[in-house]
């Protein structure tokens, strides 16, 4: 495994599992296995309605839970709710998160991180960081807040590498978590050429080439599965690396081109959701 030092010096892995759009039964087996595997970094979120599964296969599966990296998300119905984090917590089995995000740039988000930074001081989260933020609301987090953020968690893939994001987070020292790492499953982004050329010369599949690409880059990646065999294989990218040119040639890839597309009112009118975390399994 290779590790992120994010800028309070919290150390992270730099490959996960994910569990969205996983019901609980699912997400239980899942994460069970992959941390039979030996992944130790799960990333779920309040709106995902499963952290009572990952708790419960965390409780189940012996690995000790300070060698674990818990990564979860407020939902933005309660970033006003001062027993949001406690809660979140209780739902987990859980008396700290090592990530805590903002999960979409929606209702008074502001408040929100200032109950993340309240919970930072008091222990109960390693590190905060914000996703789905336009660049404009990042710089004014990051000019305002008074504990900076770690981690920014976006869409990220060879068609899309966030280049002018990081060159913000450059600035910052502030990491990337990138979802939809493999272009949503898009069949021409993982069969581009360069990418079938370099799995040939590796002994590799296209996914774990793009995979590996995206932890070169600095990317920390959670691809979700719940097919035991494919979160070994999401996890085996660890034993080779692309060489600098290899890297040039995947950055000619890039189209500039995203998956999702949602506006900040699609963001807004998404956060009026009424959900019932308490009713989570």
């Amino acid at each position: 495994m290779e590790y992120l030092t994010l800028n309070n010096g919290h150390k992270m892995p730099m490959a996960g599992i994910g569990v969205f759009l996983l019901n609980p039964e699912e997400t239980e087996l899942s994460v069970l296995s992959a941390l039979a595997d030996g992944i130790r970094l799960i990333d779920t979120a309040n709106g995902y309605m499963n952290e009572r599964a990952v708790g419960r296969a965390i409780a189940k599966s012996g690995v000790a839970r300070e060698d674990i990296f818990l990564v979860t998300k407020l939902w933005p119905t309660v970033y006003t709710d001062e027993n949001a984090i406690d809660e979140t917590l209780a739902r987990l089995g859980t008396d700290y998160v090592d990530l805590l995000f903002l999960h979409q740039p929606a209702g008074d988000w502001r408040a929100g991180y200032k109950m993340m930074e309240k919970a930072y001081k008091e222990g109960k989260v390693k590190a905060l960081g914000v996703s789905n933020f336009p660049i404009d609301w990042l710089k004014e987090i990051i000019e305002t807040a008074e504990i900076k953020p770690q981690m920014v968690q976006v869409e990220a893939h060879p068609y899309y590498p966030q280049t002018e994001l990081k060159k913000v987070l450059a600035e910052t020292g502030m990491g990337l978590m990138a979802w939809y790492p493999l272009g949503h499953g898009d069949k021409n982004l993982i069969n581009e050429p360069v990418f079938t050329k370099l799995a040939e010369k590796y002994g590799k599949s296209n996914a774990q080439i793009i995979l590996r690409w995206h932890v070169q880059s600095g990317n920390v990646i959670f691809p979700g599965s719940k097919n035991p065999a494919h979160i070994r294989d999401n996890f085996n990218i660890f034993d080779f690396s692309l060489t600098d040119e290899e890297m040039a040639e995947i950055a000619a890839v890039d189209k500039n081109v995203r998956y999702y597309n949602a506006t900040i009112e699609d963001a807004q009118k998404y956060a009026k959701m009424a959900m019932d975390f308490s009713a989570q399994e």
